[in-house]
Formats: structure tokens, sequence, C-alpha cells
């Protein structure tokens, strides 16, 4: 890819560095190349969305035309948005992200459709995250759920770092804990209201498949799920069954193709209503024993 833009000349606005960077990342076959020009144009010049569509004329400095070349340029390569910038969205939080943790991606955010309906906004309620990574599960809820305190477990010590770098920056670390250990190794019985996880299930031979910016900028430990991406949901399902309480609630996220699979393994675990629940998308996307977005009426916010 050339590296020569309308950006390097003089005369660079907003509009032209915006319009010339959703042009090569498009020419590229990059996702979203508007959204994410628009991204990187902020990072690199300071402006805000507001900015770029009131004031599309801002000149842009050769600084600025420097800054955005250099992230344009790491995005060609197919390094996400998200790990160039170091901070990722996710529900109504922002979190750090390093190339120790996944980036938390939308689909997961049926996990907490599911449990905004099944804790009332007051309700007080003990969770666990079971492989943590950034914390996205578990401090999304917390953020939501005022009542709610937890626990976040995961077997690297570099995710669990930015868990709690991330805890700290939402404020909400004095309702947290984080440690290092696999799953829930170390918890007594009956500890918990509700138990999360978004596991590895990407079976092993097909990571080798999966697009640049998953393959070369997730950790493979949080991808790879074994020969046939189900060995995490078999050590889950009867740690998951041992440490919830009687009525308490797990949602754990599945790849689209197992939702059946794993469905007859936590059932194995002696949990009964289990359900497969499916994202916007309309693919299976969690299994939970927990209310389905999609069928259970929510009520008012509180």
């Amino acid at each position: 890819m050339n590296s020569t833009s309308s950006n390097s000349t003089t005369g660079a606005t907003l509009l032209t560095t915006w319009k010339d960077a959703q042009a090569r990342l498009k020419a590229a076959g990059i996702d979203s190349p508007s959204i994410d020009a628009r991204i990187l144009l902020e990072a690199a010049t300071g402006a805000g969305r507001v900015d770029i569509l009131n004031d599309p004329y801002r000149a842009v400095t050769p600084e600025q035309s420097a800054q955005m070349e250099s992230l344009l340029d790491r995005r060609l390569r197919r390094e996400p948005v998200s790990k160039i910038l170091g901070k990722k969205g996710f529900w109504k939080i922002m979190l750090n992200v390093t190339p120790d943790v996944l980036s938390p991606r939308p689909d997961t955010e049926v996990i907490l459709d599911i449990v905004t309906l099944a804790f009332d906004a007051n309700q007080s309620f003990e969770m666990a995250d079971l492989g943590t990574g950034s914390g996205a599960i578990l401090l999304a809820t917390l953020a939501e759920r005022a009542g709610a305190r937890g626990v976040g477990t995961d077997i690297s010590s570099e995710a669990i770092a930015v868990a709690r770098e991330n805890a700290a920056n939402l404020d909400l670390n004095n309702r947290c804990t984080f440690l290092r250990t696999e799953w829930a190794t170390g918890f007594a019985d009956d500890s918990f209201d509700l138990v999360v996880s978004n596991p590895p299930y990407i079976p092993t031979a097909h990571i080798a498949t999966l697009d640049p910016e998953v393959r070369d900028h997730d950790p493979h430990i949080a991808l790879d799920g074994g020969e046939d991406g189900l060995d995490p949901y078999r050590d889950l399902a009867p740690e998951i069954k041992r440490v919830l309480r009687p009525n308490g609630i797990f949602a754990v996220e599945i790849g689209w193709d197992q939702g059946e699979q794993v469905k007859a393994l936590f059932e194995a675990a002696g949990f009964s209503e289990v359900k497969v629940v499916k994202d916007l998308g309309d693919r299976d996307r969690v299994v939970t024993n927990g209310p389905d977005p999609r069928t259970t009426p929510r009520p008012d916010a509180a």
C-alpha cells in the first residue's frame, strides 16, 4: 500500500483527511472503513465527532497528518483499532486493552442483556466472571447494578493487571477483586448468585483461518478451545454448578454453531431450563438458565 496521501500535502482538512483514510481502508478490504477512519482521525487530531461534522474544513497540521499516517498504516496492516488506541468501549464503559487480553466485542453484550433482566436495578448479589480478561463483563455489570459485587478470575497475570487497572479507572475497584486461578478453583460451593464467562471456544485448527485482527492481535490462550472448541465448557459446566447458589443464574458465551452441544453439557451437569440465546445477528451466542432477552418483557427502567 502506497503511504502517500492527501494528508502529506498542504491544505489537509478534517474532511479531506477523513475521506482519504476511508478510501484507503475500503480499498484494503477493511470492515467499517468510515468508522475506523473517523476514530483514528479523532485520535490523531484531538477533534471530536461533532468537530468533524460541524467544522469539516478545519486545518490538519503537518504533525497531526504524520500521526494520522502512522495510525492508518497500523490499521492497514490489520491491527485492530482497539489495540492501536489501547482502549475499547463495551456496553456503557470504556476499557483499556492490551495484547494480553481480548478486545471486547458487541456480541458479548448479550450476556449483559440477560443479567440486567435477571437482577433488578437495586438488587444485591455476588457474581464471578471466569476468564475475565479485561474485566469487561464483570465491570459492565457492576456499572449497571449498584448492588452487585464480584470477582474475576484468569490464568493470565497480565490480564489480571489489565482488569485491575480498568476497575480502578472506573472507580469500581471497591466492589470487585481479581484472582489468578483456573476458572473457579479455590472458591467454596454455593458462593455466587451469578456466574458468567466468555471462554476460549475456537477449535484449534480454525485459529489460522481467523481474521488477522483476531489471529495476530488477540492472545491465543483466550481463543483456543481445544480440538472441538468445547474443552472449556467441559470444565466450566460442573464447576459453575458447584459454585452457583440454588436458583442462581449462569451465562456463558459460545461459538455460533455450539449451542446445542454446550446446552447438553450444562444439562448433564445438573442444570434445568437451559436455553440458547441468540445475538442481534440471529446467531446462537449465549447458553444460560436465565431469561431470554428476545422473549422476556423488560420492565421499565428503575
